[in-house]
């Protein structure tokens, strides 16, 4: 399952049933899990572990060192997880400091040219559009869709169910469940379609709706809009998660 033209280090691992396309070179430090298809030139550097099922497309470039300039050889490393898949030229760079990690779970799919930078966390079944782009230590939650072209400043989170439209530039957290659109991005009003072909309760897109409403419409300051939510809005996991990312946010949210 491995063509002859592939140069495979000696320690790597490769798990069984993977394939290993032409000319692709898998460094030192490498763990591939099980049923794998790594594609034609495709370079992956280690440390990096991979988990089962996940695809490479052809010149995708995987655990490079960081693009950090503080970085000075420190052991950092990349985890993927389990059934992504990574189209042409994607960049999945690891960690910067000592011992960091960047993260990107399961079911994943990153279309062409898409970048996961330094010290990222990526949860799972998020879709990276054409050129989503990912600074340092970006927080990109479960279910979140990127928009082509789109840019994540540095340190900023993409909440869970959230959407950002294409060639958005993100320069703050982007609460769950909304979608984000514009240079820069604005909040244009809750995801409703991603939700309902998620299988959203009715009752809980209806609630979704009237928190943004309170936080983007009502005239209130942050502060104001979290506590008139917990006065009318009838608590729910939803509702939970999105009063606790924004009070948990450290560059302030999009508005």
């Amino acid at each position: 399952m491995i063509h002859p033209t592939a140069l495979i280090d000696s320690s790597a691992e490769i798990g069984t049933g993977t394939e290993v396309g032409a000319y692709t070179v898998v460094g030192p430090g490498v763990v591939i899990g099980a049923n794998c298809v790594i594609h034609n030139h495709v370079y992956i550097a280690g440390p990096t572990k991979i988990g089962d099922g996940n695809t490479f497309f052809p010149y995708c470039s995987v655990g490079q060192r960081t693009q950090d300039l503080k970085y000075e050889g420190e052991p950092t490393c990349l985890e993927i997880g389990d059934h992504n898949s990574f189209r042409e030229f994607c960049t999945l760079n690891r960690g910067t400091a000592p011992g960091s990690k960047t993260i990107i779970g399961s079911h994943g799919n990153f279309l062409a040219y898409s970048h996961i930078a330094h010290d990222c966390t990526v949860g799972d079944h998020v879709i990276f559009s054409n050129n989503g782009t990912l600074a340092g230590h970006v927080i990109v939650e479960d279910h979140a869709v990127i928009g082509g072209l789109a840019g994540v400043h540095q340190f900023c989170r993409i909440g869970q169910h959230a959407i950002t439209g294409g060639c958005t530039k993100i320069v703050q957290d982007v609460p769950p469940f909304m979608i984000a659109d514009g240079n820069p991005a604005e909040i244009r009003g809750i995801n409703q379609v991603g939700m309902e072909r998620r299988g959203f309760d009715a009752e809980i897109i209806r609630s979704l709706r009237e928190a943004y409403r309170i936080i983007y419409r009502a005239n209130l300051n942050t502060k104001q809009a979290l506590a008139t939510i917990r006065e009318q809005i009838p608590p729910n996991p939803q509702i939970d998660a999105l009063i606790a990312f924004i009070e948990t946010s450290k560059r302030g949210i999009v508005h």
